[in-house]
């Protein structure tokens, strides 16, 4: 059985789970407990991060080198096209949406962390010694999660402009393809990377950013008005409509 290593609120986790769920890939969603993780993840990949996927005896770390791997071993339902124009297109966008990531991340967390603790009660999970200890371990994990991802004023403040920027150019490469997807007429890398990375802006339903009805209405107002800003573009209608329409999620994203 494949199995994916995630933290459930990591939007680079929802990318890997929408790859696999695209190429209707069997597997199981197993949590990792931020910082203690890192030790397992470098003793099987030399590196640090999440998300991290065992298939047999096969490990591969990284969202890209994961969408890469999963096109090369399991061809079906393509992540990138044969077509060298349109492969590399799709890369290039994958890399702006791998910037977009980290600045859409520390601005998200930052505003929600602000207001309550909706990011921490996921991250901590619905099972596990986090759990357990719930008293003891949300603020550290809340100190971990501020210094580990930089949340401090300034940090925070730049990246939202850069979050702009990149959301500018991505969607004027939405514009310029007049067949409703990033690359080329059909879903591909560039789409999942790039909604993926949009999901914790637009509180998509059934993602882990998804708010009840009254918590929308409690949101920070610098939250509120640069979600209802994405919604204003084509590329913030175009993720809402992706994820309505081609996210058929076969796992939960809870994990366990």
């Amino acid at each position: 059985m494949r199995v994916l290593y995630q933290f459930p609120l990591s939007h680079y986790c929802e990318k890997v789970r929408w790859m696999l769920d695209h190429k209707e890939l069997d597997y199981v969603a197993q949590n990792l407990i931020p910082g203690l993780h890192r030790a397992f993840t470098y003793f099987k990949t030399g590196q640090y991060l999440l998300p991290m996927l065992k298939d047999g005896k096969y490990w591969v770390a990284d969202s890209t080198q994961i969408a890469l791997y999963l096109d090369e071993n399991y061809p079906e339902h393509a992540l990138l096209r044969r077509d060298e124009a349109l492969r590399q297109q799709a890369l290039e966008i994958d890399t702006l949406a791998g910037k977009l990531g980290v600045h859409v991340r520390r601005w998200s967390l930052a505003q929600a962390l602000s207001v309550g603790d909706h990011p921490l009660e996921i991250m901590m999970g619905e099972q596990g010694y986090l759990r357990q200890f719930e008293k003891l371990s949300k603020p550290i994990l809340k100190r971990l999660v501020s210094t580990g991802y930089q949340l401090h004023a300034e940090k925070v403040e730049k990246s939202k402009h850069k979050m702009t920027e990149l959301i500018t150019e991505l969607n004027q490469r939405l514009v310029d393809n007049p067949s409703g997807y990033l690359v080329g007429d059909r879903l591909g890398l560039a789409d999942i990377a790039v909604c993926s990375m949009l999901s914790p802006l637009l509180i998509i339903k059934g993602t882990p950013w998804e708010l009840e009805h009254e918590n929308v209405e409690q949101l920070d107002p610098e939250f509120k008005a640069y979600h209802d800003y994405v919604l204003s573009l084509p590329l913030g209608q175009y993720a809402q409509r992706i994820y309505a329409t081609e996210r058929n999620a076969r796992v939960d994203w809870r994990g366990l």
